[in-house]
């Protein structure tokens, strides 16, 4: 059906989308989210006489595409119509109704496709950052199983499965959400089916990496769902860490094959209990082979299973340690792998408080200053100190990058650090550019840091400082 759109008396909230636009029978509050494809936007009723409650409106404009990409639109919102249409549960997120608005007057929005969606409060990725205990965790992947297993039952695979695409309810259970890459299986025995080559890359299994592109697009099969389904259960125990090494998605779709070709063991992180750490390197086995034999059904039933624990929170339980940091990584040729650093439990440095000693002015001629240098061209363009964007300091230049070799200090692309002398033979290492180097710099921690010195890879940095040449150092741990 058509739906119009009225903006009469209302201020906008949005350079897309005013607030108090009325969509159908909804007055747009404002927005909720963005991604490749939509904006998602907050509406209540216009009319709440019937009791009707806020929804979501996921919004996906066709005006000025082009040919191929209007198709692309449209054959999303098809899917998650159909999807919504034949597979309705408690654990996947109601579609309530779909429009196509008429807005001669709002170039933007004219001929968009609309879906209505029943809100929720907010998405899993915040939550798995922050940290969960055992108990919150056997309840939320409970929950995002049976929605799995629901889906899989139906002839469905997510296809996109990730945190963010797993919502919460004002009653603290999930629902799993945006189906506009769920694949219909149709192959032989409805094994498997055909989706175009998207999705997120994080929670690609390996095979998704070299699959072949047919007429049809690339295979899917259930097992890409229990892979990132194992994705998720890391993230929940490492501060939202990827178990997998790498400045960028590319990056850490690289470290992926090095472990799916078997030149590079799972590594997960300490913080993980047993019984979840058994769960996730099952979801994560290499091959789909290997995986399909964990359904969702046989991981709900583990789940419900599972020993008895005393719930202790795998995050520190204060508010000012709950923001914990995300890996940076570097990568250590000696070993012919892709190696991690990062710090589950590292709080993320405030704004304004670097793990540096300045940050303005051209250091490039002065002795004893170093700064700080990201490959990665978004994290330089950020301003904001994102977890994701951070880079870690070693603890010892001569080992192989692990959990415990890093300090839970931080630094970040323009950080300037003060150096002590620079060591020429260290571990060597490929930033993710190819870069190689084996030369490291010690450089000196705040006051009130655990160390007062630690290890910054010359890959790290542009500048050559001119310092002593440090000693060979004797292990630090």
């Amino acid at each position: 059906m058509d739906a119009r759109v009225d903006r009469e008396g209302r201020d906008e909230c949005t350079d897309a989308l005013p607030c108090g636009y009325r969509i159908g029978r909804w007055e747009v509050t404002g927005p909720i989210a963005s991604g490749g494809w939509a904006t998602v936007y907050a509406a209540r009723p216009v009319d709440d006489t019937d009791g009707a409650e806020e929804v979501a409106l996921k919004v996906l404009p066709t005006a000025g595409l082009a040919p191929s990409q209007a198709r692309k639109v449209a054959e999303t919102a098809r899917r998650e119509v159909e999807l919504g249409r034949r597979t309705g549960h408690p654990r996947l997120i109601r579609l309530l109704d779909s429009l196509v608005l008429s807005a001669p007057d709002h170039p933007f929005l004219d001929g968009a496709i609309v879906l209505v969606m029943e809100r929720a409060r907010g998405s899993l990725r915040p939550l798995l950052e922050a940290g969960v205990t055992e108990a919150e965790a056997a309840g939320l992947f409970t929950g995002i199983c049976e929605g799995l297993a629901h889906l899989h039952r139906s002839g469905w695979v997510h296809g996109d499965l990730k945190p963010d695409n797993v919502l919460l309810m004002a009653d603290g259970s999930v629902r799993l959400s945006d189906f506009g890459l769920a694949t219909e299986l149709t192959g032989t025995h409805g094994t498997h089916g055909y989706a175009p080559p998207m999705g997120t890359l994080d929670y690609l299994p390996p095979e998704r990496w070299k699959a072949p592109l047919g007429e049809q697009g690339v295979e899917v099969r259930p097992s890409a769902d229990i892979w990132a389904l194992g994705i998720m259960i890391h993230e929940a125990f490492a501060a939202g860490a990827a178990p997998f090494p790498g400045a960028t998605p590319a990056a850490r779709g690289a470290a992926v094959q090095e472990y799916a070709e078997g030149r590079a063991p799972l590594r997960l992180a300490g913080a993980m209990p047993p019984f979840w750490r058994e769960l996730a390197t099952d979801c994560l086995a290499p091959t789909h082979t290997e995986r399909a034999v964990h359904t969702a059904e046989s991981l709900l039933a583990r789940i419900a299973a599972r020993p008895a624990t005393a719930g202790h929170p795998a995050a520190p339980p204060t508010r000012r340690r709950r923001r914990l940091v995300r890996a940076a990584v570097l990568a250590a040729a000696g070993c012919g792998a892709a190696a991690a650093i990062w710090s589950s439990m590292a709080p993320e440095a405030p704004a304004g408080h670097p793990a540096a000693v300045g940050s303005a002015g051209d250091i490039s001629q002065t002795s004893g200053r170093i700064r700080v240098f990201n490959i990665e061209q978004s994290c330089r363009q950020r301003k904001d100190r994102s977890p994701q964007c951070s880079l870690g300091l070693a603890i010892d230049p001569l080992q192989p990058y692990t959990i415990d070799n890093v300090v839970p200090t931080r630094v970040w692309h323009g950080d300037v650090l003060a150096v002590e002398c620079r060591l020429p033979q260290g571990m060597p290492i490929i930033d993710e550019a190819g870069t190689q180097s084996a030369q490291w710099f010690r450089v000196r921690l705040p006051a009130g840091a655990k160390r007062s010195t630690a290890w910054l890879p010359a890959v790290r940095t542009q500048d050559r400082p001119a310092v002593p040449e440090c000693p060979r150092p004797t292990p630090l741990r």
